[in-house]
């Protein structure tokens, strides 16, 4: 369920519906999505909206402004997906995986070292 919050605009179920539809986008990476919360702000020409996401092991936070509201929808979902998107392949970046080789590859070479010179 989607807290959908606003100030100074009544949230209409148009605007409800294309919120949720955008929101369903991210479920394509089978991701459990906690608490799902957007807040809609309508400033002087411009509309604010902000989404906060929780999801197992990190929070996702979107903003993005925009004259129009829908563009506004549009481009906070794409900044979720692109953050959803780096959570969920991160154990697939090569940059993590070189990392933790290395790792290993250096704790298995300094045992050895370390028991020979302090052994007498």
């Amino acid at each position: 369920m989607t807290k959908i919050t606003s100030k100074h605009l009544e949230v209409t179920p148009l605007i409800r519906e294309r919120i949720q539809a955008r929101l369903e986008k991210l479920s394509r990476h089978d991701i459990q999505l906690i608490n799902p919360h957007v807040i809609i702000i309508q400033e002087k020409q411009r509309f604010k909206i902000e989404a906060n996401i929780g999801i197992p092991g990190h929070k996702l936070f979107a903003q993005a402004k925009h004259e129009d509201l829908y563009s506004a929808i549009n481009a906070m979902g794409q900044k979720l997906e692109k953050q959803l998107n780096r959570q969920s392949h991160k154990p697939e970046a090569q940059r993590y995986t070189s990392l933790k080789r290395a790792k290993t590859v250096l704790d298995d070479g300094l045992e050895g070292e370390f028991e020979e010179e302090y052994a007498a």
